[in-house]
């Protein structure tokens, strides 16, 4: 039987130096120039996080664990590898991460994960993301291209300022209508797939539209990867925090994953995935 395929950890824990802090609507673009020695990361790859001063211990003296993000983008730079992260504050720890300044040091373990893997010959990839999702599909649209369909869902017009940073054109979808068409990016994504039927679906978002973009995907035989999320306290495998059952045995996302086939999943629906 083939071996799964995985990426085991850098062993190092790194200090990258944070070169700018963007507001973008309800999110936070975060750069950081790695300077150590590490492998550039491939599309839905990700990295173990965490602010290098005042981390815990705070007012409440809670001790954060790292926090696990895909990057956004990744850059070349005289010294190292610039990576951007996208953000959203929905806790002390996000909210410690928006608050770096350029600078400051940003602790990072990775890269980890397997990202995604290449379409079928003969396949056009549609590219699908919601909310922080949008992240991992933003490295995947630079490296496949303009001409490579992006539709993407947010809750709100704040929230699709992610939008533009995209190479290209994308088609947009919010909860509230208030940028874009009204409605869910699955709407989308079907209309898509009745004008082109040999698809391959790429996707990452939280886990009810994963579900959706699963099931229509499989009612129409569309081949789909699906960057799911889980929570993490290690990101190398050694927690078992991030363990997902999928048709042929349970699978640690940090390791065997982000990034799965859709058709090992009964579900995308698992306990202990993201919001």
């Amino acid at each position: 039987m083939e071996a799964e395929p995985r990426t085991l950890a850098p062993p190092e824990r790194r200090l990258a130096t944070v070169t700018a802090v963007e507001r973008l609507g309800a999110y936070t673009l975060v750069r950081a120039l790695d300077a150590a020695p590490a492998p550039r990361p491939q599309p839905g790859q990700f990295y173990m996080l965490a602010a290098a001063a005042r981390w815990g211990g705070g007012d409440d003296e809670r001790p954060y664990l790292p926090r696990a993000f895909s990057h956004a983008r990744v850059a070349e730079r005289p010294g190292g590898l610039e990576l951007s992260f996208l953000l959203e504050e929905v806790g002390p720890g996000t909210a410690r991460l928006a608050a770096l300044e350029a600078g400051e040091r940003l602790a990072v373990v990775g890269p980890l994960g397997v990202g995604w893997r290449a379409p079928a010959a003969g396949s056009r990839p549609v590219l699908v993301g919601g909310g922080i999702g949008a992240a991992p599909v933003l490295c995947l649209a630079d490296e496949l291209g303009e001409d490579t369909p992006v539709l993407l869902g947010f809750r709100s017009a704040a929230h699709a300022e992610a939008a533009a940073l995209f190479p290209g054109p994308v088609e947009l979808a919010t909860d509230d209508g208030s940028a874009g068409r009204r409605g869910f990016v699955t709407e989308l994504l079907r209309e898509r797939l009745d004008a082109e039927p040999g698809a391959t679906v790429l996707a990452c978002g939280p886990p009810p539209m994963l579900e959706a973009v699963r099931r229509l995907c499989a009612e129409r035989r569309v081949a789909a990867q699906l960057a799911m999320e889980s929570g993490m306290a290690c990101g190398f495998g050694a927690c078992f925090g991030c363990v997902v059952p999928t048709r042929d045995g349970y699978l640690r996302l940090c390791l065997e994953g982000p990034v799965l086939d859709a058709g090992r999943l009964e579900t995308a629906l698992v306990a202990g995935a993201g919001h």
